[in-house]
């Protein structure tokens, strides 16, 4: 056996027993490991970068009906002579029919309330006439004895109250607070259902919110046609049964 051979295993010892290769090879060791645990959390943050690009949006709507708590009611009456004395007693006529109108109907005095008054003055033919208007309001929010009321107007008319335009009752639905919580659980819900949809056609599922903007509460008269918020005019009125829509955008991540 050769002098060479046999200094291989004594060579290999001193090696390692020297400080300084130590060191080296202890810092190797640590960059080698270091390049590995950093190129995995490198390529596995890319990853996850990837899937929180991944996200959809959808529209959630949710509706519902409900019925008018308040009925706002505005009769407007005029009256005209030649002198304001005359036109006066007039208005007051009519005013004093409008009331017992409304007190035969039930509804107490206090409701019923005088909102306006205006007097102008002009030339008809050459003579003096005097106009006195005049509007008083009903609120209530006995709804079936103002649907009962707004029935039989006409015996108003029939009682000799000129009515003008603008005499109108509207019907409004006041406790829009109390329901805005379940209606923008119900628009969040169907915005989920159509994501989970999305989800499923693209072979994904559906993780947290990302993010949601909810939109306008309205309150429409529940049979009018699309588009149309009108209450109607004199004589028709709006309607007390409504419907309440919010519609509700979220973004949905995709994992």
């Amino acid at each position: 056996m050769s002098d060479s051979t046999q200094d291989e295993p004594e060579l290999a010892t001193q090696f390692w027993r020297d400080p300084e290769n130590r060191r080296w090879l202890a810092t190797a060791g640590v960059l080698t490991v270091g390049l590995i645990v950093g190129g995995y959390l490198l390529g596995n943050g890319l990853v996850r970068a990837r899937e929180a690009d991944r996200a959809v949006t959808v529209r959630g709507l949710a509706e519902k009906d409900v019925t008018a708590d308040l009925a706002v009611w505005s009769l407007s009456f005029s009256a005209s002579a030649p002198d304001l004395t005359s036109a006066q007693a007039d208005a007051d006529r009519d005013a004093a029919a409008i009331r017992a109108f409304f007190k035969e109907a039930g509804f107490p005095v206090g409701e019923l309330q005088p909102v306006g008054v205006n007097v102008s003055t002009f030339t008809e033919n050459g003579s003096p006439k005097v106009t006195v208007r005049q509007r008083m309001t009903l609120r209530t929010q006995d709804i079936k004895r103002a649907q009962d009321a707004a029935k039989r107007q006409f015996d108003l008319v029939r009682a000799g109250v000129e009515l003008e335009d603008g005499s109108a009752i509207n019907y409004s639905f006041t406790r829009l607070n109390a329901i805005k919580p379940e209606m923008i659980a119900a628009a969040t819900k169907d915005a989920r259902a159509s994501a989970e949809q999305f989800a499923k056609d693209s072979g994904t599922s559906v993780g947290a919110i990302r993010s949601a903007t909810q939109g306008y509460f309205s309150i429409l008269d529940r049979d009018a046609a699309s588009g149309d918020e009108s209450g109607g005019g004199w004589g028709a009125g709006s309607t007390p049964y409504k419907k309440v829509r919010v519609v509700t955008t979220v973004e949905f991540s995709l994992r």
